[in-house]
């Protein structure tokens, strides 16, 4: 026979385990009366009976909430069943329990190399369930294992994808654009678990940093460039200001300098607003010129 690849589950012909439950406990009794009372060969008629009935309590099989059975006859699929309870089936179906709760794993931390060449540690929160039975058992040897192996598969490549810092403002990075890198990592494990029947509900980034080995640099890289934008900021609101002073001294008229004292002026200003200390003010009590 030969192989045949499940695509799509089909529900299993099963029944009431309590139903079938009054009907063996009624065939068992009946066969064993007439075991002992049948005479000559109605006894071996009796005996087949009743192994025949001993052999169909092996039937019996439990589903629990959010779980399916998969049944195979001989290594043949027959169907999934999805009702919860007591249930009976062809004892001779082999009955494998699927769990169809939600689950959630955290990958290791992975050393990946990002685009632009650094070398980050990374880890995910991977949230899955399996919502098709019979791919999850036939498409794969171990969903469970598949499922982690593939998902850090996936981290690692989406690691390596985009940098850890973007240098453009409108650049997908991993640290700076949450949502979207959210969103890029779902997909990409889905992509990889779609045979497996599994279905990512989330991936989201646990842990992100760069590397032991390089984290000192980059850190000294962050604090220049936090420094190298606060001091813009503050340059940038030093000649507004200075800028305001002296028209503001042209308007009032309150003194008439000409361009080298406004020029010392402006320099005087920038010095105490751009300054890192206070300053210790000099009182002229002469003429300024």
């Amino acid at each position: 026979m030969s192989n045949v690849i499940v695509h799509k589950e089909m529900p299993a012909r099963s029944k009431s385990g309590f139903g079938m439950l009054s009907v063996l406990l009624a065939s068992q009794l009946t066969s064993i009366a007439a075991l002992i009372l049948l005479p000559g060969f109605l006894k071996i008629i009796a005996l087949l009976w009743a192994i025949g009935s001993f052999i169909c309590w092996f039937g019996f099989y439990m589903v629990h909430p959010n779980q399916s059975a998969v049944l195979q006859l001989f290594g043949r699929y027959v169907g999934t069943d999805f009702v919860n309870g007591l249930r009976w089936a062809n004892p001779f179906f082999s009955k494998q329990k699927v769990s169809l709760r939600v689950r959630n794993f955290e990958s290791s931390k992975l050393k990946v190399n990002d685009h632009a060449g650094n070398p980050v540690d990374i880890a995910a929160v991977v949230v899955w369930k399996v919502v098709d039975s019979a791919e999850a058992v036939f498409e794969v040897e171990d969903y469970e294992n598949f499922v982690s192996i593939q998902s850090e598969a996936a981290i690692r490549y989406l690691a390596s994808s985009y940098p850890y810092e973007a240098e453009h403002e409108h650049e997908i990075s991993l640290r700076s654009s949450g949502n979207e890198i959210t969103d890029l990592m779902r997909t990409e494990i889905q992509n990889r678990l779609q045979q497996a029947g599994v279905e990512v509900i989330e991936a989201r980034i646990s842990h992100l940093a760069y590397a032991q080995e390089i984290a000192s640099a980059m850190l000294q890289r962050q604090q220049a460039r936090a420094v190298v934008m606060a001091r813009t900021q503050i340059v940038e609101g030093a000649v507004g200001m200075v800028e305001m002073a002296l028209n503001r001294l042209a308007e009032k008229g309150v003194v008439d300098l000409d361009e080298e004292r406004k020029a010392a002026m402006v320099s005087n200003l920038l010095v105490v607003l751009c300054g890192d200390h206070s300053v210790q003010p000099v009182v002229n009590t002469g003429t300024i010129y």
